[in-house]
């Protein structure tokens, strides 16, 4: 594979995965726009997991937390990490279930750049509006289980290629009222199954094909791409939304899905 291939894939994956712009969107236009074959499997897989090499580093401190206060969950009190491994866990279910009817009802008949446009420029009115108009008074510690559920129920948005996973899970959380660094937090937390269960089942599909012998090359290197990329994209976010708001992304999106219906609809020519 190109190594401009690799760097290409390996930025849109570490970058697009945290910040609120759909990754899926990305990947689906790359080819589009390229002209590029697929990259196959394996260097899914390995995207894949370097996105979760760099949130398992930069969270450390609260998978730390989780780990330690586990053995809590089976003595009737739960501790601030038990608690928050149920409510991941908790948001995590919808997004499970979702998936297995998109994957088994819908397949990939929605991932075109037609969908990616609509859902880009849509998903950005809805990311300014509810950032501009909700409320600011809630950090993680006073998230609830009904309120890691109804965020969980946004995430299933993800499986419209071009809405963000990020970008659902933060606006929800917005929308309850937390501060868009707290959103941030829980939405990369929220990340870790979902990038987890993406991994295993693109590594069982990789197992039942013979593609990965001589790829192993491409694939360490594009897991330490996407794991690079991917820790920028979680520091810059984290120090970004302290200090600002989402509007940055807003425009971003409407600029990359507007146009891209243009382009689409030769409203251009």
């Amino acid at each position: 594979m190109p190594l401009e291939q690799i760097v290409i894939l390996a930025l849109v994956q570490g970058l697009a995965e945290f910040l609120p712009i759909s990754s899926s969107g990305h990947l689906i236009l790359v080819p589009y726009l390229t002209g590029w074959p697929d990259q196959g499997l394996i260097v899914d897989v390995a995207v894949h997991l370097g996105t979760l090499i760099a949130v398992l580093v930069y969270f450390w401190r609260d998978l730390f937390e989780i780990f330690r206060d586990l053995p809590s969950l089976f003595k009737g009190r739960l501790k601030p990490g038990a608690r928050l491994a149920l409510y991941i866990l908790a948001a995590t279910l919808p997004a499970v279930i979702a998936g297995l009817a998109v994957r088994h009802f819908l397949g990939d008949s929605i991932r075109n750049p037609f969908v990616v446009g609509w859902a880009m420029a849509g998903f950005a009115l809805v990311l300014y509006l509810v950032d501009r108009f909700g409320l600011t008074i809630w950090r993680m510690q006073h998230l609830t289980l009904g309120q890691s559920l109804f965020i969980g129920l946004a995430q299933c948005l993800a499986f419209i290629p071009g809405t963000s996973r990020a970008g659902a899970t933060m606006v929800a959380a917005r929308f309850l009222g937390f501060e868009r660094s707290e959103a941030a937090r829980f939405s990369m937390l929220l990340s870790i199954p979902a990038i987890l269960a993406a991994g295993v089942l693109e590594g069982y599909e990789l197992y039942q094909s013979p593609e990965a012998a001589g790829r192993f090359q491409d694939a360490l290197l594009a897991a330490g791409l996407a794991a690079g990329f991917g820790l920028m994209a979680i520091s810059f976010l984290m120090y970004w939304l302290k200090r600002a708001t989402f509007l940055p992304f807003v425009l971003y999106r409407l600029m990359l899905g507007g146009g891209l219906l243009i382009f689409l609809y030769g409203f251009a020519t």
